[in-house]
């Protein structure tokens, strides 16, 4: 009767998967949270944590309270969708303490959306730098009213 015998390779081969599984469910049985799994493929905790958090934006109805005048304008332009804080930034600060100047927008933040980009859907007008007459957006256009001169 013949005997047989594991090729070494495969041995080791063998013991090689076995340890990496084994680590696997280790560190999988450390590194999970204690909530994972409560609510679905989510960790409970999160939700606590998410709404303890300081809110940092106002609001487009805390800005239009004291700035009637361009909440109206920008009702009328293309930019009517848009929220104030999506280019002047999170100014919750501002909102609830009026001596809390906010930060100045730069003009290259029209470039965000309107710089020539062929992935942009063509709706949105898009310009190219160095071919695009003067310095700043803001000598031509109205950042609340774009289409107006100023």
């Amino acid at each position: 009767m013949r005997h047989f015998r594991f090729p070494p390779q495969l041995f080791r081969l063998v013991l090689l998967t076995l340890a990496i599984v084994g680590a696997y469910l280790v560190a999988r049985t450390l590194l999970t949270p204690q909530s994972f799994g409560e609510y679905g493929w989510y960790r409970g905790s999160a939700l606590a944590e998410i709404a303890s958090r300081t809110p940092v934006f106002a609001g487009k109805k805390a800005c239009a309270e004291c700035h009637a005048d361009i909440a109206q304008k920008m009702a009328q332009s293309e930019h009517k969708t848009f929220s104030c804080e999506a280019c002047h930034g999170a100014n919750r600060e501002h909102a609830m303490d009026h001596d809390v100047v906010p930060a100045k927008v730069p003009d290259s933040y029209c470039l965000r959306c309107h710089e020539g980009n062929p992935s942009r859907p063509s709706w949105i007008k898009q310009i190219v730098v160095k071919d695009h007459y003067g310095e700043k957006c803001s000598d031509c256009h109205l950042p609340h009213q774009p289409t107006q001169s100023p």
